[in-house]
């Protein structure tokens, strides 16, 4: 069921400026930044040869991660996201097995135009857990 890492999330005030590092130190290639309005996120993603690492910046106060930020002034790991081959049969799976699905449940389009889901942190050891169909 669990796919390969897609990517770890980082939550920063300025998501352009944090990526930047990455390509002017390691020569990564970085993303244009996107808006997710119905995430209320800006992410940059920095492709490594094995995953990738998204840096998001709350778009607006009401953003959840605005709310991150409050608590860990200097931004830090938000989530992981594995690919998962089926995100409806994933979900009903780790629901079975005691997993809290966040939100109402259905899956949403994430950063990368496919569906996404976020499962509780305190049923996966304190991470933020996303799944991603792949």
């Amino acid at each position: 069921m669990l796919g390969r890492l897609n990517h770890v999330a980082i939550a920063v005030k300025d998501a352009e400026k944090a990526a930047k590092i990455y390509g002017a130190a390691f020569g990564a290639e970085i993303s244009p930044a996107v808006l997710l309005p119905e995430h209320g996120v800006i992410t940059v993603f920095v492709t490594l040869p094995n995953t990738k690492i998204e840096f998001i910046q709350p778009l607006g106060e009401a953003s959840p991660i605005a709310k991150f930020l409050e608590r860990n002034a200097d931004g830090g790991i938000h989530h992981v996201c594995y690919e998962v081959a089926d995100i409806i049969a994933s979900r009903d799976t780790l629901i079975k097995e005691g997993a809290r699905v966040l939100g109402d449940g259905q899956p949403k389009i994430g950063a990368h135009g496919k569906p996404v889901l976020f499962l509780h942190p305190k049923d996966f050891s304190g991470a933020l857990v996303e799944i991603e169909q792949a």
